[in-house]
């Protein structure tokens, strides 16, 4: 008696895991980022079938010569799914960002430090094997303050030429759990 207790406990529980099979959370990265000297995570939960929040996180560390570019990005971001699948189709996205870097070279240094936001429009597909592919574009908006000391004192400045209107382009691939 007591096997077949354990043996339909048992059962049932792997019954609840293949029926709970749907991903809830994904766990991404940017592979494109790499080619400018940052590395990418973003960690997306669904909240309902047709909304979810995603949180990326992104490091840069850039050498160009005797610069040196280094810091960091935060960017919360909420999704909405038109077909009411969250995680998977078209979404409309508004997003927030933060990010702090430095940069130094030879007697010279400086921090860039900036609030910004925009709307992402992206198709996320999730493929059978739990791999992700996620596809964007938007408008963005950045605002920000550059300081900076050299021979001449310390200054600090508007974004000087990084601030304004721009492009947000990206894939991101991960899996599904």
């Amino acid at each position: 008696m007591k096997k077949a207790v354990l043996f339909a406990i048992f059962c049932f529980m792997i019954g609840n895991i293949w029926a709970q099979s749907e991903e809830r959370s994904i766990l991404k990265v940017n592979p494109l980022s790499a080619l400018i000297g940052t590395g990418s995570l973003f960690y997306e939960q669904k909240i309902d079938d047709q909304h979810s929040w995603q949180i990326g996180f992104a490091y840069m560390g850039l050498r160009i010569d005797n610069t040196h570019f280094s810091g960091l990005a935060i960017t919360p971001e909420y999704r909405i799914y038109v077909k009411k699948r969250s995680l998977s189709g078209f979404y409309v996205g508004p997003y927030l960002r933060y990010q702090n870097y430095a940069v130094t070279s030879d007697n010279d240094k400086g921090t860039y430090t900036s609030f910004g936001g925009g709307v992402l429009f992206g198709r996320q597909l999730i493929y059978k094997s739990g791999f992700i592919l996620d596809m964007f574009a938007g408008p963005s908006y950045n605002s920000g303050r550059t300081k900076y000391t050299s021979g001449n004192g310390t200054t600090n400045e508007p974004g000087m030429g990084i601030d304004g209107f721009g492009l947000r382009i990206g894939m991101a691939i991960g899996f599904g759990f």
